[in-house]
């Protein structure tokens, strides 16, 4: 009887340790899209401008894709490993900023791609990621007459633009990263500018003509971001060619947990 009750406690023992195994193995990584901040491109439709290609990018990845339409607080965000805030329209609350920055240290992945600077202004901030007060406009690598709508050609050393040469923007904002652990990882060319006066014309002085900027990406404690200019880059419509690799690449990114890749050496 001894002898049993050992093989039992034995085998109850070996039973749970296999459970545990398979749950782990089963949980899959899980990004939530925030949309309770005034988006009005959303995951679950599937017109031109929404996202559902976006989303399933994520699914293809093996992500389990959620959506959150109340305020981001570290409950909804405990268990998640992605946030993505494509769109906004109404400003992050205080506290909200304050369970984003504890999700980044703690290891989370963020990726914000704006369609209004102002209302991720406060988080941006504390990621010390500044964007222009002026929409982008180029004179080069034009995609249709409009200067707002272009290619960008100029990329850093990167794993979301590893092996891409381009990428469409159409309509974006400047960005600029004032912290050590983030990097500008692409720029529009020397000749785009912003209309700083606001007459619909390049005046040199006042307005400004440089490289900008387009997408950061950096890290905050264990957790890593990567900030857009323009929420169109990833929109159905424009989810082709170029753009639908720097999604996939966007996505695998925000699942690997490593920092570099050995081959390569590229920074994630």
């Amino acid at each position: 009887m001894k002898s049993y009750k050992v093989l039992t406690a034995v085998f109850l023992t070996a039973l749970c340790f296999l459970l545990a195994g398979s749950r782990a193995e089963a949980r899959k990584p899980t990004v939530i899209f925030d949309q309770g901040h005034g988006q009005k491109f959303l995951i679950e439709q599937k017109g031109d401008l929404h996202l559902s290609g976006l989303s399933g990018l994520f699914k293809s990845e093996g992500f389990e894709v959620k959506i959150n339409i109340g305020q981001v607080t570290d409950k909804v965000l405990a268990r998640t490993d992605v946030l993505v805030i494509s769109g906004g329209f109404k400003p992050l609350a205080s506290a909200e900023t304050e369970a984003i920055v504890r999700f980044l240290k703690r290891g989370g992945n963020l990726c914000i791609m704006l369609h209004i600077p102002q209302p991720v202004h406060e988080l941006m901030a504390r990621l010390r990621i500044y964007a222009s007060n002026g929409v982008l406009q180029e004179q080069e690598n034009l995609i249709k007459q409009g200067p707002k709508e272009f290619f960008v050609t100029q990329l850093g050393q990167h794993a979301i633009t590893h092996g891409i040469k381009k990428f469409a923007v159409y309509g974006g904002w400047a960005l600029m990263s004032d912290s050590q652990t983030g990097k500008v990882i692409a720029w529009t060319s020397p000749k785009a500018w912003i209309d700083l006066n606001r007459n619909n014309k390049l005046d040199s002085p006042p307005d400004a003509k440089q490289a900008f900027g387009v997408a950061v990406a950096g890290t905050l404690g264990k957790g890593r971001y990567v900030v857009f200019g323009d929420d169109a880059i990833f929109q159905n419509t424009f989810l082709v060619q170029e753009n639908m690799a720097l999604g996939k690449n966007l996505v695998r990114w925000l699942k690997s947990r490593e920092r570099t890749t050995p081959q390569s050496g590229i920074v994630l």
